[in-house]
């Protein structure tokens, strides 16, 4: 087994990830693009071959680098998931090699983000999970599941005249409402130049969508397909709206195209068990699934950093007291440090 950089095209590598088992979208090559082009990450995308020369494991890697959070070597930032592919072997020997670049790096945390487990010998955080909702073939079907207090609400947004509009043109309408979310969070927000270089890049299996209340987005997300599987990434609503539920029919939409489309399965996103997030996706019926963030310190780096953590409890505090227009202009140039 020989582990080294990848050396070959985007074609065959994405072709040998869409044939593994449990690939999705944060493995495709374009991901590669959108970091370098958008954060200015070094990558390092690993390849596994046998002793024929055959590819057999793949790993793409980024490099995030900041004095005030250290370094990361993360598969992949910003995404749900991203880990090792491949044969058993493969991935053991990919993951050894990882480590390996990691401690030549000197003090930092290499984290792969997988769906399942690993038999990798590292430790895993559990502070994630998804929920997942298994399709009909047919939205009526979906909706008579649904519980009667769903459908309400999904109705509400529809006797305002809200409306949900797709497309790749969504992106400027999608951001508008996302960094306002973000701002209201007291989360510092990705450049909108990172969702225009998605949409650019992953045409064919991105889709952003929008709810409109009187020609004004008021609800967005951006979604990937992976397989049969839609995974909702990212999705805001205005608070300003929130009376009116159009997050509500945001969801909805997005499973209704997935169903009209042929997917099968509706991926909520990843979000912390028991908060508030985590009881808005469970009420559509779905079920939890474990995400596990494998974990290889060489110094005094445990997790990579979150707004949850009691060291930056006093940034949300600050944070939702700015301009959105000036939480606009920072908020990017210190989340593309946060993985």
């Amino acid at each position: 087994m020989q582990v080294g950089p990848y050396e070959g095209t985007a074609a065959d590598w994405d072709s040998f990830v869409r044939r593994q088992l449990g690939w999705t979208n944060s493995h495709l090559w374009g991901w590669r693009r959108v970091v370098q082009d958008t954060f200015g990450h070094e990558t390092a995308y690993l390849a596994a071959r046998d002793e024929t020369g055959k590819l057999v494991g793949v790993l793409p890697l980024v490099w995030v680098r900041s004095r005030l959070f250290g370094r990361f070597l993360v598969s992949m930032p910003f995404l749900n998931y991203g880990g090792p592919l491949g044969s058993t072997e493969s991935i053991r020997a990919l993951v050894a090699s990882s480590i390996d670049l990691l401690e030549a790096a000197g003090d930092g945390l290499l984290e792969l983000r997988v769906r399942g487990s690993l038999d990798v010998g590292l430790p895993a955080s559990t502070r994630k999970i998804t929920v997942l909702l298994d399709l009909p073939a047919a939205t009526n079907a979906l909706w008579k599941d649904l519980p009667a207090k769903v459908r309400s609400q999904v109705r509400r947004p529809q006797k305002e005249g809200m409306e949900p509009r797709f497309g790749v043109d969504q992106v400027a309408a999608f951001y508008a409402v996302f960094s306002r979310h973000m701002r209201d969070l007291g989360t510092p927000v990705l450049p909108v130049g990172f969702f225009e270089a998605i949409a650019g890049e992953f045409e064919d299996e991105v889709c952003f969508g929008c709810v409109y209340h009187e020609g004004r987005p008021v609800a967005a997300g951006c979604s990937f397909r992976s397989g049969d599987e839609l995974e909702l990434a990212w999705a805001s609503a205005l608070r300003s709206h929130s009376r009116m539920a159009p997050n509500m029919l945001l969801y909805w939409s997005f499973m209704d195209r997935a169903i009209a489309d042929g997917w099968r399965v509706f991926n909520f996103g990843r979000c912390s068990a028991g908060s508030g997030t985590h009881r808005f996706k469970r009420q559509w019926g779905g079920r939890d699934e474990q995400l596990r963030w494998y974990h290889h310190s060489t110094g005094r780096i445990a997790k990579t950093p979150s707004p949850d953590d009691g060291a930056y409890a006093w940034g949300p505090r600050i944070w939702r007291r700015l301009p959105l227009a000036v939480a606009n202009r920072l908020g990017p140039a210190i989340v593309k440090h946060i993985p």
